[in-house]
């Protein structure tokens, strides 16, 4: 029987957990997770990691398996989800990866572009000019090297030009010219599947998770974490606002808005990345019956043979 790896996307609060968990139930598998943020171990209230009830009804992979002391990129999440299935599928036919971060996603599911490594200098030196000369001085540079990505890719967004430059400087070529290298095929089948949600309940989802986590702890985790507020792990939303509150740049008023609005946004370019990149993924309702599930699993032609 061919292997089968049934990805389930869709927008944060969409409520891809419990169906990820209805699904692996439904067909014997076990459940790999891609979300990025649930990666750290130090991170739980934040990031609403599933909760130990949930891992206990299905076992999870990839779930709070690293520290934020931890340097994890998307390359070697790649390398360590495909050594996990692979030892996985030794003894299973079907596995379920679930999460909203895209990119790790497409990682798995197609492969990720290979870049040379950047020192530590390059990085250092990199981020002292973006504090000293701004973001204008870094894109001028970029420009320069690599014109073809600068034409292409969000120059507003620092972080993406900080890892574009750096990768320039420590090549010596265009970090363009390393995308969309030939990719080892993957040792499995793919189908893809996404939660859909209307934004407007979406968003009511997003404002009342955000005001459970509130409830629930989320400014004792952050406060335990604050010390290390420098760590890219953290510079994620629920925590960045929670610490400009700790800093008395806002009120606990505008920090809880401003995750709401920040997670809000986050959504969106969660939804805008699922529409550009998995033009095949099939839909599942957010609310949807145990019917209309395994109607949707059984329309997959995979299915139709075991279901």
């Amino acid at each position: 029987m061919n292997k089968t790896l049934i990805t389930l996307s869709g927008p944060t609060a969409s409520g891809k957990t419990s169906i990820a968990i209805r699904i692996a139930k439904a067909l014997g598998a076990e459940i790999f997770s891609c979300d990025s943020r649930q990666f750290y171990e130090e991170m739980t209230i934040g990031t609403a990691v599933p909760t130990a009830a949930e891992r206990k009804e299905v076992p999870h992979h990839f779930i709070q398996h690293k520290s934020i002391h931890t340097t994890y990129s998307v390359g070697q999440f790649e390398t360590d989800a495909i050594e996990a299935l692979s030892g996985y599928f030794k003894h299973n036919n079907i596995a379920v990866l679930v999460g909203g971060s895209g990119l790790y996603m497409h990682a798995v599911v197609h492969g990720f572009d290979q870049f040379p490594s950047v020192s530590q200098e390059i990085r250092l030196s990199l981020g002292d000019r973006l504090q000293k000369n701004g973001l204008e001085d870094l894109q001028k540079e970029l420009q320069m090297l690599d014109p073809e990505l600068f034409e292409k890719m969000d120059v507003k967004n620092p972080n993406r030009v900080l890892r574009a430059l750096s990768v320039c400087l420590a090549a010596g070529k265009p970090y363009s010219s390393f995308l969309n290298q030939k990719k080892p095929p993957r040792p499995f089948e793919v189908y893809q599947l996404s939660v859909d949600i209307p934004r407007t309940l979406l968003y009511d989802r997003i404002n009342d998770r955000v005001d459970q986590m509130i409830n629930a702890g989320l400014l004792l985790e952050a406060e335990h974490l604050y010390p290390h507020r420098e760590l890219n792990a953290l510079q994620t939303v629920g925590y960045k606002e929670v610490f400009d509150f700790f800093d008395e740049n806002i009120d606990l008023d505008q920090a809880i808005a401003q995750i709401k609005q920040n997670t809000r946004h986050y959504a969106k370019r969660q939804m805008t990345w699922i529409r550009r990149k998995e033009n095949d993924t099939k839909n599942i309702i957010y609310d949807c019956t145990d019917e209309e599930l395994m109607a949707v699993l059984t329309n997959l032609n995979y299915f139709k043979k075991i279901l």
